[in-house]
Order: structure tokens, then C-alpha cells, then sequence
């Protein structure tokens, strides 16, 4: 068995670990990791690793941490009823080549890891979904399933956030990192609303206007430089998802009191210099998925809430195929090259990677 751990005072040190491959005890199954998709959401990850216990899910050695990915497993041997060898499942995953898992609450659409480690740590990253009954699992769209699923679950309910809250009195929503596929995601969910809806505005470089505005999901997109031309006086709800300090001062300072919310939903741009001090108008708040999850399978019932997601899910790709190409990664070298692009933010908005453990 193989992982990559990174350390976690400073991500960009990684080591490949190899490890006795465990065997299922009494209680237990065997994955083996077969794809993940791997996004700016995983450096999210590690940066909030010990404020949010992402750590906690795979431990490693002191000092160092495995981060999480989403992807596609298969049982390779299992001491559990209802889980049978050969079963694959999609759910929250090590950059490693194998996990043991302890199955609880197994039924036939999955089963969660029941591990002690795992009891304190949100739900909905402790469920692993069977491919054969996932209403949004396609066969021949696995690899955009690995890498927008994930991401699209945010954008999903935050969409859903901001609708069950009237959208704060906003007439706008303001989206930071705007070429990102967690931001496109919240776009189209916004667009794909009946009636009336706020304007959808896109924050973006320079580099990437073009790709963006190409996404056709945003009523404006505009260069951060260019904030300060937006009209001050438009109630606006900021959903940031770049992370970057100096960007949410800016939107801060020039909209104030209009203003009605501000989200930090992502850390795409998470080695920014950060701004001490209180800023105008509300005070930023953290946008935690799982927390509006459960209150949707509370609300709509499981079924409920994965029939509304699926409606969405698939207006997401039709267009996803067009808004990325897949670039396929084997063996952990290469994927360890990956994830410190993404660190140095190099990854390209019209790339998708998806990774592979073994050569």
C-alpha cells in the first residue's frame, strides 16, 4: 500500500509512504482505490485541515497528513454482510492506493465507515455510494464524475443557501474566482432558477475573462482590478471563492454597506497575504456544505434531496464536457507533481485531472 502525505505546517513538503497492504478484519472491507479527482477543493483541504478536522479522517504520522480526494473505489475483500468483493462505490477517499473501512448502516445504496475515528467528523464525508445506485452515476462519465461531483454538491446547495434565505434582499451575486469549477457550478444553479433571480456577476484575472465568459453561466464577468466599477448601490450577496484577502477587502471597501451577505466558500487563492482588521459591511462567515446537507435530507428526505440534485447534476454535464478537457494522471509521482501545481496556482480552469494511484 501507497499514500502521499504532505506536512502539515507546510504543504508543499510531500513523501510517498509505503505501507503493508492491511487485510479486512472481522467487521472490515478492502478498497481499492482506483480514480480521484483532484481540484483547488483538496488544497481547501489541507489548508483547513486542523480548523475542520480533515485530518482526522485518514490519520498519518505526527506531523504529517493525508489529504482527502473523491473518487472511485472497488471492494477487494470483505468480512460484511451486504458487501460483496467486486462492489464499487464512489465517496471520500486517501491519495493512497488502498482503505479499510468498517461498514455501518449498509444497505442498498451504499454504507457509511462506521470507524470510531470517523464518528465526530461530518456525515456526509463518512457515506460511500454504490455506482450501481447513484441516480448522478453515469458509466461513461466517471472521470467528470470524480472531479465535479464534489464540487458541484457545494455549488448545489449553496445555491439552495441563498434561495432559502431570499438571497439576503440581493439583487446581485458577486463570485469570486469565477473560472473555477465549484464558481461555475453556483453560476448555473443560480441561472437554472425560475422567476426572478439575482444578476450572476463573475470575478475573474485577465488571463482568464475569455474561458469565463465563454462558461455562458454569468450575466457579467469583470476583472478583479475592476471591481470598483460595479454600481455600489445594488444590494449584493459576495460568495468568495478564491480565499483571497486582498480581493475580499476590496469588494468590501467599494460595496460597504450594500452588501446584505459574504460567504469564504474556497481557498483557491489560499497563499494570499492576509488583511488584519474589521471590514465594512457584514462580516464574513464561513459557507460549511455538509451543514446545509443535512438540513436538506432533514427537509426533502434522502430520496428528496437526491432527486433535486440529480436534476441539476445533469444540466451540469451536458455543458461540463465542453467547459474541460481530462487530463489522466498515473501512479502517485505524478499525481505528486499535480497537487504542487495546484499549490503554486498552475492548474488551468479548462482542465479537469484526474488521478490514479497505480502506474
Amino acid at each position: 500500500m501507497r499514500c502521499l502525505e504532505v506536512r502539515r505546517d507546510d504543504l508543499r513538503t510531500t513523501r510517498v509512504v509505503d505501507e503493508p497492504t492491511p487485510q479486512p478484519a472481522p467487521g472490515q472491507a478492502l478498497l481499492r482505490i482506483d480514480r480521484f479527482g483532484l481540484s483547488a477543493n483538496n488544497i481547501t483541504y489541507g489548508v483547513t485541515g486542523g480548523s475542520i478536522g480533515y485530518w482526522g479522517f485518514f490519520p498519518a504520522a505526527d506531523g504529517w497528513g493525508r489529504i482527502p480526494v473523491w473518487g472511485f473505489a472497488d471492494v477487494v475483500a470483505s468480512d460484511v454482510d451486504g458487501i460483496e468483493a467486486g462492489t464499487r462505490v464512489f465517496g471520500y477517499l486517501p491519495m493512497a492506493t488502498n482503505l479499510v473501512v468498517e461498514p455501518s448502516r449498509v444497505g442498498p445504496n451504499g454504507f457509511t465507515d462506521g470507524a470510531a475515528r470517523r464518528a465526530q467528523l461530518p456525515a456526509v464525508y463518512n457515506r460511500y455510494q454504490r455506482t450501481d445506485a447513484d441516480p448522478l452515476y453515469r458509466p461513461t462519465a466517471e472521470d467528470l464524475h470524480a472531479v465535479f461531483v464534489p464540487l458541484f454538491v457545494t455549488s448545489f446547495v449553496l445555491d439552495d443557501f441563498l434561495a432559502d434565505n431570499d438571497d439576503f434582499g440581493a439583487q446581485r451575486v458577486l463570485v469570486s474566482s469565477a473560472s473555477s469549477k465549484t464558481a461555475a457550478g453556483t453560476a448555473l444553479c443560480l441561472a437554472r432558477r425560475t422567476g426572478d433571480r439575482p444578476a450572476v456577476v463573475g470575478l475573474t484575472s485577465p488571463a482568464n475573462v475569455a474561458f469565463t465568459a465563454g462558461l455562458g453561466v454569468y450575466d457579467e464577468v469583470v476583472v478583479y482590478p475592476d471591481v470598483t466599477t460595479l454600481d455600489p448601490a445594488v444590494p449584493t450577496v459576495f460568495v468568495d471563492v478564491a480565499g483571497d484577502a486582498r480581493v475580499r477587502e476590496a469588494v468590501h471597501l467599494h460595496l460597504g454597506d450594500a452588501l446584505r451577505y459574504s460567504c469564504a466558500v474556497g481557498l483557491s487563492h489560499w497563499d494570499a497575504p492576509r488583511v488584519d482588521g474589521p471590514l465594512p459591511g457584514p462580516k464574513p462567515l464561513l459557507f460549511f456544505a455538509p451543514s446545509q446537507v443535512e438540513k436538506r435530507l432533514a427537509d426533502w428526505g434522502p430520496v428528496g434531496y437526491q432527486r433535486r440534485l440529480a436534476e441539476a447534476w445533469g444540466e451540469l454535464l451536458d455543458v461540463a464536457g465542453t467547459w474541460v478537457t481530462v487530463t489522466e494522471l498515473s501512479g502517485l509521482p505524478a499525481l505528486e507533481d499535480a497537487y504542487r501545481r495546484l499549490l503554486d496556482g498552475q492548474a488551468r480552469p479548462d482542465e479537469a485531472v484526474v488521478a490514479s494511484p497505480e502506474p
